[in-house]
């Protein structure tokens, strides 16, 4: 597929036309709030992985409603020290896979942290160990309608809620620096790190790559991939439907969360991505409120993104910060 989005120099400038709600902050802090009413209760064992440069730990921790949620902690080897902690999130549909895999941050000399995504990993990967316990109304097969009727039950909420305790949790094993903590990951994990780069107000930087879950007026009716064709999906049934879904959407827009950004910010995004187009990235992008910001841009890449290139492109950038 060729370029089929705005035109790059449109591209730079272009804003979102979601609007966040009145009470967006208070929502959110109200869900934060009652998330921390349940002991964190993060347990780290130790996994016999025969690896000898990384040390992997097998998490859980409490995270929306108290619910268990698994992770994995990977040190380096021996490590004695606090250590910079980069905290990471998942794509969509998988799972944080078997201990023995993902040693890149580790093996830079810092701790790394790889939450499970609720309800998730078994359509890609080494799959997933956390249940999503949580009923909901009628949705759509997949995640993205599931609790669609109501912020207070749309599946993000709970999610997100995962993503700013699994921080918490990482913070508090004694050889992590809680000082120098970043927050990545790629389309649902890049998503995912706006929302916590917006919630959680003392990361030293975040780098979300072809992030999904932002401006979703315009990627509910740009793509007709999934994730995003599973929202006009359920439209297409629940006819009449589309006012109160678009504002349910609108707690859980990266646009709102990038504008309370208080981080340096490495973004990605790939001219030819369907899954989640240049546009919405960018207004992510262009919202993200910490001056310190910048954005890769690969221009014939699908939603692959910069692949091994963009690694290497954090890599040197992340120098400057943990």
């Amino acid at each position: 597929m060729a370029l089929f989005d705005l035109p790059f120099d449109e591209l730079r400038e272009h804003r979102s036309a979601s609007v966040a709600p009145e009470d967006f902050d208070a929502f959110w802090s109200k869900t934060l709030q009652e998330a921390r009413e349940h002991d964190l209760d993060a347990r780290f064992e130790p996994v016999d992985t025969g690896l000898s440069t990384v040390d992997v730990y097998d998490v859980t921790f409490a995270g929306f409603g108290g619910h268990p949620v698994k992770g994995w902690l990977r040190l380096p080897a021996g490590a004695t020290g606090p250590l910079p902690l980069v905290v990471e999130f998942i794509g969509y549909g998988g799972g944080r896979g078997l201990a023995h895999e993902n040693l890149l941050w580790a093996s830079t000399g810092r701790a790394h942290f790889m939450m499970d995504t609720r309800g998730q990993g078994s359509a890609w990967g080494g799959g997933g160990g956390t249940a999503d316990p949580v009923g909901g109304a009628p949705a759509f097969p997949g995640f993205m309608t599931r609790g669609i009727d109501a912020p207070e039950n749309y599946y993000y909420r709970r999610v997100y809620t995962d993503a700013v305790r699994a921080i918490e949790a990482a913070r508090s094993h004694p050889l992590t620096d809680a000082t120098r903590t970043v927050a990545l990951g790629a389309s649902q994990g890049g998503g995912i790190t706006i929302a916590v780069g917006g919630l959680v107000p003392d990361l030293v930087a975040v780098a979300p790559d072809v992030p999904f879950l932002c401006d979703f007026p315009r990627a509910v009716t740009l793509t007709d991939r999934h994730p995003y064709r599973e929202i006009a999906l359920f439209l297409k049934t629940h006819r009449g439907r589309s006012a109160d879904v678009q504002r349910t959407l609108s707690y859980f827009d990266g646009v709102h969360f990038a504008a309370r950004g208080r981080a340096p910010a490495l973004f990605s995004a790939a001219l030819e991505d369907q899954t989640c187009p240049p546009s919405t990235v960018f207004s992510a992008f262009n919202s993200w409120a910490h001056e310190d910001k910048e954005i890769e841009v690969y221009d014939f890449n699908d939603h692959e993104g910069g692949g091994p290139y963009h690694e290497a492109a954090k890599l040197s950038w992340l120098r400057a910060y943990a």
